[in-house]
């Protein structure tokens, strides 16, 4: 079927991503993988390349655009390729979209331009070692100085994406008690600078998958944020994070239905150069089959991906579709990768085929960005149920 949501500009962008994964990132993948990161002067590259100010206004040193279809076309390009950006993603989808709607004419002007250039590398720390999914019962605090100039704050984060490398993070803490009425209340944001004294990066976790991407522990001690790194405005934290959600939960879904497409496409290649009792093992009639029915859902969830990335430019996307698309998306890649991995046979098993890093890298699909079972309780809940 005829795709709609890309042009002209979008395929050129393509070419030209496609050539530098191809010379800058698969030669040394494993590298990356080895180490558990990208090297930090990877993000330079990106920044070069201009991925990091798409969605920037001009006056900061971006595009000034407002699409995330060029986000979406990196996310088929490195699933094509079986490799991740580390932790730029969040960088991008996640930490962006808080700036352009909370911070200030003056935090953006001190924030945007090294956002863009990779000089600052931006995360967010939301998750806490005792909540995930629900962030009202986080402990974090951060309680105003006696002087009225700095925040001070305490508290511990874990499973934070690119927090070895970031620069910057946006720290979810509560500044007030929840209310009796509300337990959301009292959550505020924070932009904070990782050299701040009381600072500290714990343990480089040791995911299954994302190997390539730095996943940490971070801990602050009496760390001093200025009241000029506030962003928006103080206890009202909760509901900036659910404005940004639905744009996350979408990330997820384009993803993870990239990385379905990925797999069938590995394994088909796989399935055309293998032999078996002298014959190819696409010449088999259940590795036809097997094939036509992932691509038959790969084909589906590219239509929900689709969908979802039409709606969330038009700034229509709302919080249950969005659950709705990352439940399907990630559940189709669930199955189809897993399918295409056992045509692989053993050799889907090792780690030098890219089958096999997907298998692990999408397992985490159905966990973050909220589980598959809180995705479906928002939708039962827009369902009237």
């Amino acid at each position: 079927m005829r795709r709609v949501v890309f042009g002209e500009d979008h395929e050129a962008f393509r070419e030209t991503l496609r050539a530098f994964i191809e010379a800058e990132v698969v030669p040394v993948y494993d590298e990356w993988c080895a180490a558990g990161q990208v090297p930090r002067e990877f993000y330079h590259r990106l920044a070069e390349l201009g991925l990091f100010g798409i969605n920037v206004p001009e006056e900061y040193g971006g595009a000034g655009l407002q699409t995330h279809r060029f986000e979406a076309v990196q996310y088929e390009e490195t699933a094509r390729a079986g490799v991740t950006f580390g932790g730029s993603g969040v960088h991008v989808l996640l930490a962006l979209p808080y700036l352009k709607m909370l911070a200030s004419d003056e935090q953006k002007k001190r924030y945007l331009p090294r956002f863009v250039s990779g000089e600052e590398m931006w995360a967010i720390a939301m998750t806490e070692p005792g909540t995930g999914s629900d962030l009202a019962g986080m402990k974090t605090t951060a309680r105003l100085g006696e002087d009225g100039t700095h925040y001070v704050l305490n508290g511990a984060k874990t499973f934070i994406t690119g927090g070895v490398h970031a620069d910057r993070v946006i720290v979810c803490a509560r500044t007030a008690a929840p209310t009796a009425e509300d337990r959301r209340h009292g959550i505020s944001l924070f932009a904070v600078d990782t050299r701040s004294q009381g600072y500290s990066v714990g343990r480089k976790l040791d995911k299954l998958g994302l190997k390539a991407s730095d996943t940490a522990e971070l801990a602050f001690a009496d760390v001093k944020v200025p009241v000029e790194d506030l962003l928006g405005e103080e206890n009202k934290g909760f509901s900036y994070l659910g404005a940004n959600l639905p744009s996350e939960r979408w990330g997820i879904a384009f993803g993870a239905y990239a990385q379905a497409r990925a797999a069938v496409r590995f394994a088909k290649q796989y399935v055309q150069e293998r032999t078996v009792f002298g014959k190819p093992v696409a010449h088999f009639q259940n590795t036809k089959f097997e094939l036509a029915a992932c691509q038959a859902e790969v084909d589906a969830a590219q239509a929900v991906a689709d969908r979802a990335l039409e709606a969330l430019d038009a700034g229509e996307l709302t919080p249950a579709e969005a659950a709705s698309a990352k439940l399907f998306c990630t559940e189709v890649a669930h199955r189809v990768i897993d399918r295409c991995l056992q045509l692989h046979g053993g050799y889907g098993y090792m780690n030098e085929y890219p089958i096999a890093r997907l298998y692990a890298d999408n397992r985490v699909n159905r966990i973050y960005g909220g589980t598959s079972e809180i995705m479906k309780s928002i939708i039962a809940k827009d369902m009237g149920l």
